[in-house]
C-alpha cells in the first residue's frame, strides 16, 4: 500500500534510518534498523533532497530542473517511491 505525498509536505528520513554509499559495493543503501534497501541512482537523488527543508512540489521541480526531465514523470516517480517507503516507516513528512 501506497501513501499520498501532499505538495507541501517537508519529507525527511526519520530518526534510525539513514542513507549511506556503500564504496565497497559501488551502491548507495537506505539503511533502517533490521532493514538495508540498495537504492537506484533515481531514488539516491530524490533521498538526498529529503532532509526537512524543502516541500514535496519543491524537490519535484528540482530534480525535473536539474536533469531535465517532465514534472509530472519525476512527481509520479517521487510519489511513488516517498508513497512505499512512508507505508514502511521510513520517511517522515
Amino acid at each position: 500500500m501506497s501513501h499520498a505525498i501532499p505538495n507541501d509536505a517537508r519529507p525527511r528520513l526519520p530518526r534510525g534510518v539513514r542513507l549511506r554509499q556503500d564504496k565497497a559495493r559501488n551502491c548507495w543503501l537506505l539503511l533502517a534498523p533490521e532493514t538495508l534497501f540498495e537504492l537506484n541512482q533515481s531514488s539516491v537523488e530524490i533521498l538526498r533532497r529529503c532532509t526537512g527543508e524543502q516541500s514535496f512540489a519543491q524537490i519535484v521541480d528540482e530534480l525535473a530542473q536539474s536533469f531535465g526531465v517532465d514534472r509530472m514523470r519525476v512527481e509520479q516517480d517521487s510519489q511513488a517511491l516517498l508513497g512505499q517507503l512512508l507505508a514502511k516507516r521510513l520517511i517522515d513528512l
